[in-house]
């Protein structure tokens, strides 16, 4: 039976509830307090506003989430904490995946090293369907930096790739503003986790992540702020438990 909780809260909160040693991976979202190109606008603009475009009428339905209007030096601090506390929950040898776009690289990968995590490189996910720039190029890919808990077991019989293709969903499987695709990107990254171990995340979202866990045969254990999201992602985690 695969181990499977979801949690309601703040991480910083959450998190020191924790068992030490207790999960072999975290693959995570967090907000990325980059949307803006100015500080004002970071502090002003909702996620909403920040990542969905004018015509993309669905994801306007969807909840806004809260997190994302940190300036830099506070976005470094928080991060560290709870990448931190990732850390010590994670067992020896683990490894820690955390989404970034290409503003925030440089502030992840500080996060990422002050925790204590040693960081192993960083993965690209394009997106075939994204938006264009007049003028200039267009913002087809986000990135992934790798960690692990110190030295991580080369032994195992896994090759992974480090470029992965695949575009966000659209229409109805389409349940929250920045969500994750399952095939072709996080389906792929869970793989990172030992047969039968447990994924962590604790920026659930909709919770896209525990569904790739899951149907891997992956526990998981996430965390949520939103009350919206928290729903939205029991229900998908509950029907990916079903199916599987």
């Amino acid at each position: 039976m695969l181990n499977v909780d979801m949690h309601r809260g703040d991480s910083l909160a959450v998190l020191p509830t924790l068992t030490d040693d207790s999960v072999d991976a975290v693959i995570t979202d967090p907000p990325y307090n980059s949307g803006g190109r100015t500080a004002s606008e970071r502090r002003n603009q909702s996620a909403l506003e920040k990542y969905v475009s004018g015509g993309c009428v669905a994801s306007k339905s969807h909840p806004n989430f809260t997190g994302d209007n940190r300036d830099q030096r506070g976005f470094l601090a928080w991060l560290s904490l709870v990448l931190s506390d990732c850390l010590r929950i994670t067992k020896p040898g683990g490894h820690l995946l955390v989404f970034s776009d290409w503003r925030q690289v440089p502030m992840m990968s500080d996060a990422l090293q002050v925790a204590g995590w040693i960081w192993q490189g960083t993965l690209v996910w394009h997106k075939p369907i994204s938006r264009p720039r007049r003028g200039g190029f267009k913002a087809a890919a986000e990135y992934i930096l790798w960690g692990t808990n110190g030295k991580f077991d080369a032994s195992r019989e896994v090759y992974l790739p480090g470029l992965f293709s695949a575009s966000q969903p659209r229409g109805h499987q389409r349940h929250h503003i920045t969500q994750k695709p399952v095939e072709g990107l996080l389906a792929e990254l869970v793989q990172i986790c030992p047969p039968g171990g447990v994924i962590l995340d604790p920026f659930a979202g909709s919770g896209s992540t525990g569904v790739a866990a899951i149907q891997a045969g992956r526990g998981f254990v996430g965390i949520e702020l939103s009350a919206q999201y928290h729903e939205v992602a029991n229900q998908r985690i509950t029907a990916a438990k079903t199916l599987g």
